[in-house]
């Protein structure tokens, strides 16, 4: 399981700055040394835009990105935070978004970008696995 924090720990050349002086709308921002989160954060939501931000820092970005590259960013999160065996195993049994969201550790905005990212392979194997349940549930 990914966990960004120890991402964090080893990055020694990176700090996280809590702030409350981010815009209402926006939960973190980085400039690539700096990592900028505000504290009015749920735990899910922390390791999300923790992933997010670190995401950005690999990929040399600096400061706010074109929707295109933030899309890429999101998905690339999200497949990091929900490993397809982990949303397969979820989904056998949560009975809706919000607790599949729960169980995955992930906010909810985190696990409908994982959703709308899923290949036609990953769609094929949930779909697969949800009807092995269905068939030993007769």
């Amino acid at each position: 399981m990914w966990h960004p924090w120890t991402a964090l720990r080893e990055r020694l050349d990176l700090v996280l700055i809590w702030t409350e002086a981010l815009p209402a709308n926006v939960l973190g921002a980085t400039d690539g040394r700096r990592i900028w989160m505000t504290p009015r954060q749920l735990q899910a939501e922390r390791r999300c835009t923790l992933t997010h931000e670190l995401i950005h820092v690999e990929h040399g970005h600096r400061g706010c990105q074109p929707e295109a590259i933030e899309r890429q960013v999101r998905d690339a999160a999200a497949r990091r935070l929900i490993p397809l065996d982990r949303l397969i195993d979820a989904c056998l049994w949560a009975r809706g978004p919000e607790e599949l969201a729960d169980e995955l550790w992930v906010d909810q905005a985190t696990l409908d970008d994982r959703l709308s990212g899923l290949t036609q392979a990953e769609r094929d194997a949930i779909n697969a696995a949800l009807a092995q349940r269905d068939t030993h549930d007769v």
